[in-house]
């Protein structure tokens, strides 16, 4: 099953064309290669909770992807309120995922403490926000691909048991 996923970039310099997104691409070559999942958008926005709102909501309810994956914006700066805008736009937690990302990761880099992401639903959609560096995203997001598929069958509701 090829999973429509959407990668959102919470970035001030990189909204602004001043630094490369190398960590959406570390997701697309994750996401097409280990998932077989088909990239349908990828946006890159401002460290401000309303555009980070306001993107989550149009990739999930317009573009109707199965899974969207944010990178930055998830650390203790003042600015990084990636978590808090997924919060206010998703119905239900999945906090297994974040605990598995952090533990997992947390064996070979301690600095995954400070890691705030987190995962949850919202209509038939999986949010997982992930770190902002690609190092970050590949540990993060390779710590749960083997569970990917299943949640979201679950989510689009296709599982069948």
């Amino acid at each position: 099953m090829a999973w429509k996923t959407a990668i959102l970039t919470a970035s001030d310099k990189g909204s602004r064309g001043e630094r490369e997104d190398t960590s959406a691409q570390v997701i697309r070559e994750l996401v097409e290669e280990e998932l077989g999942g088909e990239i349908i958008e990828v946006r890159i926005v401002p460290d401000e909770q309303d555009e980070i709102i306001a993107a989550l909501i149009e990739l999930t309810d317009y573009f109707k992807a199965d899974l969207v994956l944010t990178t930055g914006g998830t650390d203790l700066a003042i600015r990084d309120v990636t978590p808090e805008a997924t919060r206010r736009v998703i119905e239900r937690e999945v906090p297994g995922l974040s605990e598995a990302m952090r533990s997992t990761v947390m064996q070979k880099n301690r600095a995954v403490m400070l890691f705030r992401g987190i995962c949850g639903i919202r209509g038939r959609t999986l949010i997982v926000n992930l770190p902002g560096t690609p190092k970050g995203v590949h540990e993060n997001l390779a710590a749960i691909m083997d569970q990917l598929p299943e949640a979201l069958l679950m989510v689009t509701g296709q599982y069948r048991q």
